[in-house]
């Protein structure tokens, strides 16, 4: 489960993918795969989340990594390069951005 913290010690990576309500699951069920099979095993992978939104357009991936080297050994990997050509052909566009969490906010 991802942990929404401050903490410098780990890579905040969000992922936005558009694309249509017709290709929507397609591309929730290649991502989901790839997790399962080849993500969720790289080195210094910490935890990752996949959001849809009501209209099936856009999925949101947040995802932690050790460090941000982790996150672009794995994206550079050929097996990336291979599953990101097929993720490509799913949706209009897709962006990984790393950020680190500014602040956060609980319920008191």
């Amino acid at each position: 489960m991802p942990t929404i913290s401050r903490d410098p010690n780990f890579q905040t990576v969000i992922t936005t993918f558009e694309m249509t309500p017709g290709t929507c699951q397609d591309l929730l069920d290649l991502l989901r795969e790839a997790y399962e099979t080849y993500i969720r095993h790289q080195p210094g992978f910490l935890s990752a989340a996949l959001h849809v939104n009501d209209a099936q357009t856009r999925i949101a991936n947040y995802s932690q990594w050790r460090r941000r080297e982790d996150f672009l050994a794995m994206l550079r990997s050929e097996e990336m390069r291979v599953r990101n050509r097929q993720i490509n052909t799913l949706c209009r566009s897709f962006e990984p951005v790393m950020y680190e969490v500014a602040e956060t906010f609980d319920r008191e």
